[in-house]
């Protein structure tokens, strides 16, 4: 589903993306793990088509992200970090702008507003009354997911998707991207939380200074490396020290 060779993006000097060689098939739910500046996002944006790659080629559902970017959009869903909306809008007409960018029926539009505002708990009268700017953070990462999930794509790329959600908020939508995948869908999932990565993804894929440092399970890449969990492998594999240790050090400094 989704095909990726030698990609690469520059900004100036700056290399974001080196050269990462990738294939992800249908149905999997795949966890994308790096340090902040890694190029995880990065990736991801050249994935979906809102930046142009330097080099190299990747294909999305058989489309090349870069000859055909719309057709890449189509069947794509993308939650970003920033969790960006229209904040003069309310919940509902920014919701029926996106079906309507996707040529979603209006009543058929309607209909899945509507079951996504049952289950995330946001009322027809939230929905509609409330402007967005008005929406707390957890209220505004509900809509951002439910534009992305509106036109049923065939991939769905999270980055930090549990941002500002509530603990139930968060349990019902672990179990909706599990489910999700369970049903053919293809996740690429972003997130620093890495015990909630090791519990649901199947396969972890870390990129470290723009390069990708691993490719395997969570027990694969535990045995590679020697280490117990997912957290201690991050740490080997993109950390130039023991950041446990350092904590502790740090931590006595700071009560002397």
């Amino acid at each position: 589903m989704i095909k990726i060779r030698q990609l690469t993006k520059e900004f100036g000097t700056q290399v974001a993306v080196r050269k990462i060689d990738l294939d992800i098939p249908a149905g999997q739910l795949v966890g994308l793990l790096g340090p902040n500046g890694a190029g995880k996002s990065t990736t991801i944006k050249m994935l979906t088509g809102m930046l142009m790659p330097t080099s190299g080629t990747a294909e999305v559902g058989g489309f090349d992200v870069i000859n055909d970017p719309l057709s890449v959009k189509r069947m794509t869903g993308y939650v970003p970090e920033s969790g960006a909306v229209f904040e003069a809008l309310t919940a509902w007409e920014y919701l029926q702008l996106v079906a309507a960018l996707y040529h979603i029926p209006e009543a058929e539009a309607t209909q899945q507003i509507e079951r996504f505002g049952q289950f995330f708990d946001l009322t027809t009268d939230t929905l509609q009354d409330k402007q967005l700017a008005a929406y707390s953070k957890g209220m505004r990462q509900k809509v951002v997911i439910t534009s992305a999930l509106l036109h049923n794509p065939e991939v769905v790329f999270f980055d930090e998707p549990l941002n500002g959600l509530d603990a139930n908020a968060a349990l019902s939508l672990k179990t909706l991207i599990t489910s999700l995948a369970h049903e053919g869908k293809t996740i690429v999932y972003c997130s620093h939380i890495l015990d909630v990565v090791e519990r649901i993804c199947e396969r972890v894929v870390i990129i470290h200074e723009g390069s990708m440092v691993a490719d395997g399970t969570v027990a694969q890449l535990m045995e590679q490396t020697g280490q117990t969990s997912l957290e201690h492998v991050f740490n080997k594999l993109t950390a130039t020290e023991n950041l446990l240790a350092r904590a502790e050090e740090f931590a006595r400094l700071l009560t002397r």
